[in-house]
This record gives structure tokens, sequence and C-alpha cells, in this order.
């Protein structure tokens, strides 16, 4: 029941919203970002304890360059995780399998002598997570017992965070854009991360 009375809010926004586009605001300082959130847990319905989806957790990532959104994806995790740090982790891994792409081909473009805006002699990519678990994994060099199963699955970026070419910030949920694809939020909260990633 409670489904559904989320799908029909859900339609009826799509309805009153089918004129609405995407604002492009670019901006040549900005270089490559990526938004990064995750909801642990978050479907968890303790009336259908069998369901193993309900334990999965949902990350969400937004990918701009100069400003301009380039993706962004809602996805349920696969596996179920552990901890909150873990589906942060996790919801990492999973958006710079996408950017690290996107990355390599924005070098190429300037190695072809391309206008790409970059601002750096080499593309740099930012992260923005609001986890300090998650951060401090991806930081680190080194395995806790309760992390080390995280080693083969999750750590593929590790050498370009060791050489710089991708850098994790700390952003609070207030200004986390990604946190508007992983759960249920208020007007307001939607309204401004909207904006963020829509222009409107």
């Amino acid at each position: 029941m409670e489904h559904s009375k989320a799908v029909r809010q859900i339609v009826r926004y799509l309805l009153g919203t089918d004129n609405k586009g995407v604002l492009l605001k670019p901006d040549t300082r900005k270089g490559l970002e990526v938004y990064v959130d995750s909801d642990f847990a978050g479907a968890w319905d303790k009336a259908d304890t069998e369901n193993r989806d309900t334990a999965k957790s949902r990350h969400g990532y937004f990918i701009c360059y100069n400003n301009v959104p380039i993706m962004w994806k809602s996805q349920l995790q696969h596996e179920i995780a552990l901890s909150t740090t873990e589906a942060e982790y996790t919801g990492l891994s999973y958006a710079l399998r996408e950017a690290i792409p996107i990355m390599n081909l924005l070098k190429e473009m300037k190695e072809k002598k391309s206008n790409v805006s970059d601002g750096v002699a080499k593309v740099h990519c930012k992260v923005f997570e609001d986890n300090s678990g998650a951060i401090e994994i991806a930081k680190e060099n080194k395995y806790r017992p309760r992390t080390k199963h995280l080693n083969c699955r999750l750590h593929h970026f590790r050498t370009y965070v060791d050489n710089g070419e991708i850098s994790k910030h700390k952003i609070g949920t207030y200004y986390q854009p990604a946190d508007i694809l992983t759960k249920p939020l208020n007007e307001d909260d939607f309204t401004r991360h909207r904006m963020r990633m829509m222009g409107w």
C-alpha cells in the first residue's frame, strides 16, 4: 500500500514538471566533480523480514564537469552492506567506475590539444562524500579486520588517489546533492538539491 502511494506521488510530480528540463550554468573553475551518497538499509521493513531486498542499501551519485551535470544514477546495491561506512564506500566505488573513464577521456582530449578547460596540467577529479569512515578507507593504504573484505571488490581506484588524480572532500548532508538520489526528502531539501542538479 505504501509503495503504491509513493508511485502515485512520483507520477503526479512528473506530470506537474513535464515542461521542465536541465538548465546548464557552466563554471570553468569547477572541473570534474563527483557527489556520492548512500542510504544504509533505508528500505528495511520490520513487517517483511523475509524479503532480503529490504536490507539492501541504496547509493546515488551525481557527476558534473565545469558545473554541468553529465551523469547521475540511483541504484540499489547488489550486496547487503554491514555498516553505513560500507554502504557509503560501495557507492563511492561505483561512482568512480563511471568517473575514471571520463577522466581518461578528458586526459586524451587534452593530449590531442582539444579545448578542455581544466585549470591544471592533468585532469583532477574531486569526490564529495559525507561519511568520514568511507573517506578514511579511501585515503589510507592499510586494511582493518572489519574492512579487509572490501579490498578486492572496491579498492580499484586507490592508484588514482595515491597519485593525486582523485581527491576526496567531506561535504555536509545539507550541501550533498546526491542525497536526492537515495531517499525521500522533505520539500526544502528536495528543492535545494534539485536546484543544484537541475538548475530550477
